[in-house]
């Protein structure tokens, strides 16, 4: 699977890419900043995603899947932003669907990571995958349902906060959290620390922007989304990015 994933890493890269050029004639505005960071962050997201599945071939083998998983986190993002480009660049509108499409699909395979690395290094309990896996799924459904006016938009706010904070309890005082701190070697600890301040402060942008932007009216869409926009790339790019640089340091800098 590794081999395959390294060997379809650059057409998988140029397959990306053909929505972008496909839907170039619509025309970008050079004033249109929304629409410009979509475009620049679609291809952060490619070049990552080429990035992160090729660097497969110098961690050793305990990090290959978790760096792969990195590398499928960017390619779900570098889709989605495509589409989500040209919602916005025609009409104007902010992608709501798309985004919460992406995150239902990137937001757990992230969640995963933590135990991937933790288990990649020490034997821990399957109990951390489906906590943070289950406290992602709370966060993000009730999210799009208070968005998307399927339930009381306060309730899908309040149950969505409440999904966030069960994560931040498993990653920072739970066995996650214990076990990064009793178990694992110093690059793996740093990565996880790392990791787990980007879903606390990073994250915080999301719920920020549900209260300012939907709650309140706050805050207009060109600014939501430029800053939404700007999340993406520490809270995708970055947090794989960190992993990475675990890998690389755990490998000793060597090819498995």
């Amino acid at each position: 699977m590794i081999k395959f994933l390294k060997s379809m890493a650059i057409p998988t890269a140029a397959l990306v890419a053909l929505p972008g050029i496909a839907s170039a004639s619509v025309g970008l505005e050079p004033n249109d900043f929304v629409g410009i960071s979509f475009w620049v962050i679609s291809m952060c997201m490619v070049a990552a995603t080429a990035f992160f599945f090729l660097e497969t071939n110098n961690v050793s083998g305990k990090w290959k899947t978790s760096l792969a998983l990195g590398g499928l986190v960017c390619l779900v993002a570098a889709v989605h932003y495509f589409y989500m480009r040209e919602v916005w660049v025609t009409t104007g509108a902010t992608p709501t669907v798309y985004r919460y499409v992406d995150w239902l699909i990137t937001v757990p395979l992230q969640m995963i990571e933590f135990y991937i690395i933790l288990a990649a290094v020490a034997t821990v309990s399957a109990g951390i995958f489906w906590r943070l896996l289950i406290g992602t799924l709370v966060m993000l459904v009730a999210g799009y349902a208070g968005e998307a006016g399927f339930i009381n938009a306060w309730a899908g706010f309040i149950v969505g906060l409440a999904g966030w904070a069960y994560i931040l309890y498993e990653i920072f005082a739970g066995e996650a959290g214990k076990a990064a701190a009793d178990k694992c070697p110093a690059a793996v600890q740093t990565a996880f620390n790392t990791m787990r301040w980007i879903v606390t402060v990073g994250w915080a942008i999301y719920p920020l922007g549900y209260f300012f932007g939907y709650l309140t009216g706050g805050a207009d869409a060109v600014t939501l989304n430029v800053i939404y926009n700007i999340a993406d790339v520490v809270n995708k790019i970055a947090f794989v990015a960190v992993i990475w640089a675990a890998a690389v340091a755990s490998s000793g800098g060597k090819k498995a």
